[in-house]
C-alpha cells in the first residue's frame, strides 16, 4: 500500500500530465504497429518522417525535464523504432533502398 501511495503522489504519478501524456502517446506506437500489415504504398513518407523527428525531439525533452520522465522517454523510443521501420518500408516501396546490382560481374 505504501508503494501505491508513493507512486500516486509522485511528481510523475497519475495525478500529473507527466503520466497521462505518455499514456496517450502510446496510441502512436499502437497505430504504427497496426500499419505494419498495410502495404508500403499506403504509408505516407512525409507523415512518417515527421513522426520520427517528433519522437526524437520528445525523447530529448523527456531526458532533460526535471524530474526525468522515463515513461515518456520509453514511449518515444518505442515510437521512434516503429516509425523508422515504417519509413524504411516506405522507402523500399518507393525504390529508394534498392540493392544495386554488381556491374563488374561477367555473364
Amino acid at each position: 500500500m505504501s508503494f501505491f501511495k508513493t507512486f500516486l503522489n509522485s511528481p510523475v504519478g497519475p495525478k500529473t500530465t507527466h503520466f497521462w501524456g505518455p499514456v496517450a502517446n502510446w496510441g502512436f506506437v499502437a497505430a504504427a504497429m497496426a500499419d505494419i500489415e498495410k502495404p508500403p504504398e499506403m504509408l505516407s513518407g512525409n507523415m512518417t518522417g515527421v513522426m520520427c523527428v517528433y519522437s526524437a525531439l520528445c525523447m530529448r525533452f523527456a531526458w532533460m525535464v526535471q524530474p526525468r520522465n522515463y515513461l515518456l522517454l520509453v514511449c518515444h523510443a518505442s515510437n521512434e523504432t516503429v516509425q523508422l521501420y515504417q519509413l524504411s518500408r516506405w522507402a523500399r516501396g518507393q525504390g529508394y533502398l534498392q540493392l544495386k546490382e554488381d556491374k563488374t560481374a561477367s555473364p
